[in-house]
């Protein structure tokens, strides 16, 4: 998959029936990465390769093909949130 219909803004998800752990920051010159930032972790390179699914405005990627700390910042994503609101 490419990297090409990725614009900056666009919220990520691992799957699209669950919450959304980031957003696209920026799209390499290249277009062979992106780089998104993650809810209480600062910003992460992934790959396009990693892309499975791009379409009305979300980027879904494969959990396998994400690096480890990036997967630790994913599970941390919404932990400062109030689950009341």
């Amino acid at each position: 998959m490419t990297t090409l219909e990725v614009g900056e803004g666009f919220e990520v998800f691992l799957a699209d029936n669950q919450k959304a752990f980031g957003a696209v920051r920026e799209v390499s010159r290249n277009r062979q990465d992106i780089i998104v930032y993650v809810e209480n972790a600062g910003d992460f390179v992934i790959p396009a390769a990693a892309v499975t699914a791009v379409h009305a405005q979300k980027v879904i990627v494969d959990r396998h093909k994400l690096e480890p700390r990036l997967i630790e910042a994913i599970a941390r994503a919404h932990a400062a949130e109030d689950p009341n609101i």
